[in-house]
């Protein structure tokens, strides 16, 4: 997630933490480079003044040049600085009506209709009862995909064969909403190409009919300045309570996500990281602040761990590590819990420092189709093998790797990585995050090579293939990378 906004500001930094003695000279030619790089990040020209004036007056003061770490000051006044133009914290939803009516707006190609969902999925995983509304009555396939959807996530929706009037639809799905027991409604207005009158007056029409409570507008976080003035041009309609940016999981270079609330005065109200339904997260400026800087998102990762954990299955994994029983089935447990699509690359970034550019280097075959892999080969063990893997023979590993369709030094390895983890999550028993999060880093670093049980990578037929000389430097990369996190762990 912004990978070019990311390394230009700590390069910027970093060349600060070089200087053997900081002047106002070579900290204005830090700060310049700062700039820079959110200007190439498409920021609205007249928040990059605004905010560099800001960093400016604090990096030059005596406080900061006399300090015995100067760069670290510089690092606090920035990420203050970003947080405080991303706005402040303001994903909660107010739910405070029998149904809850919540409108979606945006152009054609935002993601609006699977955000839709993804906002369903959300508001259920919190307690709520959703039911969605067909009102895109424009473009073609929109209500067949929002019904796809719903029977996805097993979320009611409502829609009228036939109908060409969403203002009918939005309040008969609300009737309908009232008579099914769901508490909210989402509607999942019609979008355009462009901007124009029609759009915007039926939009307006349904807002003053339907009175939805809440009015959230889809952004395409790639579009840039676009975006920008989209929520503009909305908000000057419709006044929003919301925007939702979706696409930073691709090539977004940040432009849109730090101008829209200085420009707009509208809050990120949620943030979409993938495709998948699960990847729509509250945004927090805090924690994405500390993205962009590569100082990690603690309680974005937490929040991610909650969603993927079985409390029961964590409570009786907590009892067998106190009495020192971790075994293979319960390591094959936890792996499973990470095999849904995307998710160690996202939990990766949200670690920040090097485990974040570690994230860059990962193919989707070392993540989820590696996890994959593992959870094969334990599962060709026998429940004695699983128990106690010190009995596995080179017979039985050669019975395992047939079993399991790999060669039999996977198997090998697999059992390593094992013995190296068990003491790791014994010890992790009975400790609060901070404790486990630094084990988490120490097992990151003893496995970076082949993070997921030492599995190597199978060739496949097809795709592109990485020449000898890109395998090198990816290797080099990662050994410097393994360095770095060692040291900060000194």
């Amino acid at each position: 997630m912004f990978e070019r906004l990311s390394e230009g500001l700590q390069g910027a930094i970093k060349s600060l933490s070089g200087k053997g003695r900081l002047t106002e000279a070579n900290m204005r030619e830090g700060l310049k480079q700062v700039e820079q790089s959110l200007l190439e990040a498409d920021v609205s020209y007249d928040v990059v003044q605004s905010f560099m004036g800001n960093v400016t007056e604090k990096a030059l003061g005596e406080k900061v040049l006399l300090s015995l770490d100067p760069s670290e000051q510089v690092i606090g006044i920035v990420r203050d600085e970003l947080i405080d133009i991303l706005g402040i914290e303001d994903s909660a939803l107010s739910l405070d009506h029998d149904v809850n009516i919540i409108m979606l707006c945006g152009l054609q190609g935002s993601g609006k209709t699977t955000t839709t969902g993804k906002l369903a999925r959300l508001i259920r995983e919190s307690g709520g009862n959703p039911m969605l509304v067909a009102a895109d009555l424009q473009r073609a396939a929109a209500v067949q995909q929002l019904h796809v959807l719903g029977e996805q996530l097993g979320i009611p929706v409502y829609s009228e064969e036939d109908s060409t009037d969403p203002v009918k639809v939005c309040q008969n799905g609300v009737k309908q909403a009232k008579a099914n027991g769901a508490n909210v409604v989402i509607l999942d207005t019609a979008g355009r190409l462009a901007i124009d009158e029609e759009l915007m007056a039926q939009l307006i029409n349904i807002d003053r009919k339907v009175q939805p409570h809440q009015v959230f507008l889809v952004v395409d976080g790639m579009t840039g300045q676009d975006a920008v003035n989209s929520a503009k041009a909305f908000n000057e309609a419709l006044e929003l309570d919301g925007v939702i940016m979706t696409k930073l999981d691709g090539d977004a270079r940040g432009g849109a996500l730090l101008s829209v609330k200085s420009v707009t005065g509208v809050p990120i109200k949620f943030i979409g990281t993938g495709e998948h339904l699960d990847s729509l997260e509250p945004f927090r400026p805090e924690g994405m602040a500390g993205r962009i800087l590569g100082l990690g998102d603690i309680l974005g990762l937490v929040d991610v761990a909650r969603q993927v954990v079985d409390e029961k299955q964590q409570a009786e994994l907590e009892e067998k590590l106190q009495k020192g029983q971790f075994t293979l089935d319960d390591f094959k447990t936890q792996l499973a819990s990470m095999a849904q699509p995307g998710l160690v690359k996202r939990m990766l970034g949200m670690l920040g420092g090097p485990m974040a550019q570690m994230n860059q280097l990962l193919e989707d075959d070392e993540t989820e189709g590696g996890i994959r892999r593992t959870i094969g080969i334990i599962n060709s063990m026998t429940l004695d093998e699983r128990r106690d893997p010190s009995v596995i023979s080179g017979s039985r590993r050669n019975r395992i790797a047939q079993g399991a369709g790999v060669q039999g030094n996977e198997v090998t390895q697999l059992i390593k990585q094992y013995e190296q983890m068990k003491p790791m999550m014994e010890g992790m028993a009975g400790k609060g995050m901070r404790e486990r999060l630094k084990a988490v880093r120490d097992l990151h670093d003893s496995a970076m090579a082949n993070p997921l049980g030492g599995v190597q990578k199978t060739k496949k037929s097809t795709g592109t293939r990485l020449s000898s000389k890109d395998k090198r430097n990816n290797r080099k990369e990662r050994e410097k990378l393994l360095k770095q996190a060692r040291r900060r762990r000194r």
